[in-house]
């Protein structure tokens, strides 16, 4: 029996939106709207084959590809560009239950692309809980994040930082690099040819997999009550 040809990324999507960003107006795409469901239908199945691929090295909420993707029309209510459609199919997977902590997010769009995830806006009680543990001992997150595996694949820990020490820490306190943080993120890039190419599901997978010691961390600080407990 002939192996399945997995899902993957055609050129029309790129094409697709390239074209949104040159003519980004509600009349042009109304007359486009099957090539639009032609294509989302496409991202659709690509984010269905990842989320199972997913589904085998973790336990994720949402229940599929379809409704891990965000709209493609712009909420411009607060905006000075009130272009009416983004230039990028985008979408999200939750993992499953308070003790999974961290998300992931996938973009696609032209020179543009990208794998990411982590914790965009903790509230302060999370933020709390973080701090007070990379204040006791930040070895356990800084092994992480400069480990040979994470830097291959992410470079560096990205996230809005404080410029200077959050309240209740000192400015020489030896993890003051880590504790300025506010947001906490992962972002791996590819360029078109790689998104287009067959393996790129994998890769995807591959990267999203990668998170997982972050995520544990994370995961195990954030269930605690601050006491270990």
């Amino acid at each position: 029996m002939a192996k399945k040809e997995q899902p993957k990324i055609e050129r029309s999507v790129i094409n697709f939106l390239e074209d949104v960003r040159t003519n980004n107006n509600r009349e042009w795409f109304h007359e486009h709207k099957a090539r639009y469901q032609q294509e989302l239908h496409q991202v659709e199945n690509f984010a269905e084959a990842l989320l199972q691929k997913m589904n085998e090295h973790d336990v994720i909420e949402t229940p599929s590809g379809k409704h891990s993707l965000y709209r493609i029309y712009r909420d411009t209510r607060f905006s000075n560009d009130k272009t009416p459609y983004k230039t990028h199919f985008s979408g999200s997977f939750k993992r499953a239950t308070k003790a999974r902590r961290g998300g992931y997010y996938f973009q696609i769009e032209k020179g543009n692309s990208f794998l990411g995830g982590g914790f965009w806006g903790p509230v302060p009680e999370d933020l709390k809980l973080i701090r007070d543990d990379i204040a006791f001992d930040d070895g356990p997150l800084r092994k992480i994040i400069t480990s040979k595996s994470f830097v291959t694949m992410f470079g560096a820990l990205e996230g809005e930082q404080l410029k200077t020490a959050p309240k209740g820490f000192p400015n020489d306190h030896p993890a003051i690099d880590l504790l300025r943080y506010k947001q906490f993120l992962l972002r791996r890039w590819f360029t078109d040819e790689e998104v287009l190419s067959p393996g790129f599901l994998e890769e995807a997978n591959k990267t999203f997999k990668a998170m997982r010691p972050f995520f544990d961390y994370m995961s195990e600080v954030l269930s605690s009550d601050g006491n270990g407990v």
